[in-house]
């Protein structure tokens, strides 16, 4: 399975991993690739087969999305504008920053409750959010709901997910049930990502299949 599946990623690296995802993916614009909603998913399914406190994960989570969407706030309270001239690089990609400004945009404030719960502007909110100097104490209060909301109300969902299934189906079928958690969860980006990029996909694709004609001027001369 890849190195950025859920299960993997939390049997490797356990708490500090998911620490560690948690705050990359909601504040640091690198983050935007990161297995949010199916890693708090399937840590919610880990406490409860007991292989994971659920205690310690609830307050760990809520810890690390708090802090950082707060490091993303003031990375984008430091850079301001200029931020949104800035070039497409491996890790950071202006299409997505631009989306979340105008999620934000539409939405104000609560941009930072309902961007937890969508890929890609989840990332870039907060960042956004600094950048428009948004008053730091309304910023605030909105991060510990949305916070809450995500990192404890998503991982208590896959503890609930778990306790539909008895004992012996969720230990012969776990995995089965973390790749059916991690399908479900990954679709909003897979869609959000084919919609972004279907013409270029297309265009690559067309690129490949179809034989370019070799000009005229890089044709072998007949013998």
């Amino acid at each position: 399975m890849s190195f950025l599946d859920p299960r993997t990623l939390i049997e490797t690296f356990g708490y500090v991993g998911l620490f560690v995802i948690v705050f990359a993916e909601s504040g640091l614009f690198f983050g935007f690739f990161l297995p949010g909603d199916s890693l708090l998913l399937t840590a919610g399914l880990f406490a409860f087969k007991g292989d994971m406190n659920l205690w310690i994960l609830l307050h760990l989570l809520f810890v690390a999305a708090v802090l950082g969407d707060n490091v993303g706030y003031w990375f984008g309270r430091k850079t301001g504008p200029p931020l949104f001239k800035r070039e497409q690089s491996l890790l950071f990609r202006p299409k997505n920053l631009l989306a979340a400004k105008a999620f934000y945009d539409k939405h104000g404030g609560k941009t930072i409750i309902l961007a937890r719960f969508m890929p890609f502007v989840r990332t870039f909110a907060p960042i956004v959010a600094g950048a428009v100097e948004m008053e730091y104490r309304r910023f605030m209060l909105f991060n510990l709901v949305g916070g809450l909301l995500w990192a404890v109300g998503v991982t208590l969902a896959g503890f609930a997910l778990g306790s539909l299934f008895p004992p012996e189906v969720l230990d012969k079928y776990f995995l089965i049930i973390v790749l059916v958690v991690i399908f479900l969860s990954v679709l909003p980006t897979a869609l959000h990502i084919w919609n972004d990029n279907r013409h270029e996909i297309f265009a690559w694709l067309k690129a490949r299949l179809v034989k370019q004609p070799v000009p005229k001027e890089q044709q072998e001369p007949e013998a």
